[in-house]
């Protein structure tokens, strides 16, 4: 009807775009969070040419990034319609699926019956168990790690459950087995969002360093998905970097689980290449991973110059039949004291042979209007949450066959 087979999702990770109105329930650095407009200031602007050419500089002011006169492609900003700020929620909301209640949080540490059973069925004792920031726990605990072989256990402002050991001292697949067994132990009231595999080694120059070998295990979406919809209709859903995880393996027939930026945009266009058809849906995680948890501006800046630089060969490999969003499931905003995410819009940039050029989408109430517009897209009709915005983007119907 649309005309449209392919779908290509991006997830800039954690490239926000302002606060949203109720930031301030969520921490008190969040309504002074403008992830995106604040690194471009902090860097005395951002080179960003090929978004920018899409519409990105329509959307609000960004230094660097003026408004296009005539921009290639369709643009806007959605809200969070779900409670929270997290990757996982942020995700499923833009799959579709809102949720009306954060997900536990441990602020304080995990329960002792939570960390008793992790230690009865790992066999190991748990070192730390607070809130911390992982770049810096690693090095206050990773010492006593390496000499007694107990795996570092920590959580954050998100809803996670994060082990973090030595390669050298726990290998990879035990690590992996170990958050395995904490996924297991972490159910009911205590379902947290994701146990997180935080690998690393050293020390390097004094300081121990993560790895890219990080693996989530995330509890599973309690209602269908568009995802789940898509392959119910016996289409493919191809999944890069840690989107399987964060879905839980459901609704996802195939998997590339890159390891940065780089990583992900070449394994994107590998799907592209070998797919007619279906969603290619990609998470690019070096944004919030590497540089809004530790309140890097520069490297933050240099990382969105980087992607920014290899949409050229993303449009060389589109088909007349393709379309390409770019978006975020949250805010993480280097410039601020805080080191936890931010609740804040995200960018909502679309482009293609489809696209009506210069459409603005406008403020949509909730990521799960992408969601609608993908199924409306691709055919599997309309999801439960979410309004689609595909007859206002693309450039006329084609009719029924």
């Amino acid at each position: 009807m649309y005309g449209v087979e392919r779908v290509i999702l991006i997830v800039l990770d954690s490239v926000g775009i302002g606060a949203l109105p109720d930031a301030a329930e969520y921490g008190d650095q969040d309504p002074l969070s403008n992830t995106l407009a604040n690194t471009a200031r902090a860097v005395g602007g951002l080179k960003l040419p090929h978004l920018g050419q899409i519409g990105l500089g329509n959307i609000l002011p960004i230094e660097g990034v003026p408004p296009a006169e005539a921009p290639g492609g369709a643009y806007g900003r959605m809200a969070e319609g779900s409670k929270g700020k997290d990757t996982m929620i942020g995700h499923w909301e833009i799959a579709g699926l809102c949720s009306a209640s954060a997900l536990p949080t441990y602020p304080h540490g995990f329960p002792e019956e939570i960390i008793a059973e992790f230690e009865r069925r790992t066999g190991r004792k748990a070192l730390g168990n607070y809130a911390a920031s992982g770049t810096v726990i690693i090095q206050d605990l990773g010492e006593e790690h390496v000499r007694t072989g107990y795996p570092i256990v920590y959580t954050s402002a998100d809803s996670v459950f994060q082990v973090a050991a030595h390669e050298q001292v726990i290998p990879l697949d035990e690590l992996y087995r170990i958050c395995e067994i904490a996924r297991q132990i972490l159910v009911g009231e205590y379902n947290v969002g994701r146990v997180i595999a935080r690998p690393f080694v050293g020390p390097v120059d004094g300081q121990y360093v993560r790895t890219e070998n990080r693996r989530d295990f995330s509890a599973p979406p309690p209602h269908p998905t568009v995802l789940d919809r898509l392959v119910a209709s016996g289409q493919r859903v191809m999944a890069v970097g840690k989107i399987e995880d964060i879905f839980a393996h459901r609704g996802i027939t195939d998997s590339i689980h890159s390891t940065n930026n780089m990583d992900g945009i070449d394994a994107t266009l590998r799907f592209m290449d070998d797919s007619d058809s279906g969603l290619i849906f990609a998470n690019l995680v070096d944004f919030d991973m590497l540089y809004g948890h530790r309140n890097n501006p520069r490297g933050y800046a240099d990382a969105l110059e980087a992607v920014d630089a290899r949409l050229p060969e993303l449009w060389a490999a589109m088909r007349p039949t393709d379309l390409l969003f770019f978006t975020a499931d949250h805010g993480n905003d280097p410039t601020t004291s805080s080191t936890d995410h931010s609740r804040e819009y995200v960018p909502l940039l679309a482009a293609g042979d489809r696209v009506k050029a210069g459409a603005d989408l406008g403020t949509r109430e909730t990521f799960a209007d992408l969601g609608a517009t993908v199924a409306d897209l691709l055919g599997v009709g309309e999801i439960p949450v979410g309004t689609s915005f595909a007859g206002e983007l693309v450039a006329g119907r084609l009719g029924a066959c």
